[in-house]
């Protein structure tokens, strides 16, 4: 399980704080919960995170698609209109997910995303849940 959100406040902070453009980051569950979250709205992190477990199943189908690949998702890039979406794998059940504007370049956001999930990734995992409860 996740770890207090405090504990990570400072290393989603420094993800925030090296890359310009950074509005909104997201550490959630597989299944959609938010676990933890740096700047922007707390409803519109919900709303993130449960968008990321659609986007999350949705990759990891396509990838099972790949020849010589496992069917695990490692990072899912959407270019928009005036910025970029994140999201990346964490740890077991657990993914990492970030909102940018054009300012972001997208080479620096994924390697910053990587460095923060190898420091980090074996605490940022969920356990997976029945009935809402951890199991």
């Amino acid at each position: 399980m996740i770890q207090q959100r405090a504990n990570f406040d400072w290393m989603l902070k420094e993800l925030y704080s090296g890359v310009p453009g950074i509005h909104m980051i997201v550490v959630l569950s597989s299944d959609g919960l938010r676990l933890a979250r740096y700047a922007g709205d707390p409803d519109a992190a919900d709303r993130v995170a449960a968008a990321c477990a659609g986007l999350q199943s949705l990759a990891g189908a396509v990838a099972q698609e790949i020849p010589s690949t496992d069917g695990d998702m490692n990072l899912v890039v959407i270019e928009m209109e005036g910025g970029y979406f994140y999201l990346m794998a964490a740890g077991a059940n657990a993914y990492l997910a970030v909102l940018a504007d054009v300012r972001c370049e997208p080479g620096r956001m994924s390697g910053m995303m990587r460095d923060l999930v190898v420091r980090i990734g074996a605490h940022l995992t969920s356990p997976p849940r029945r009935d809402g409860h951890s199991v």
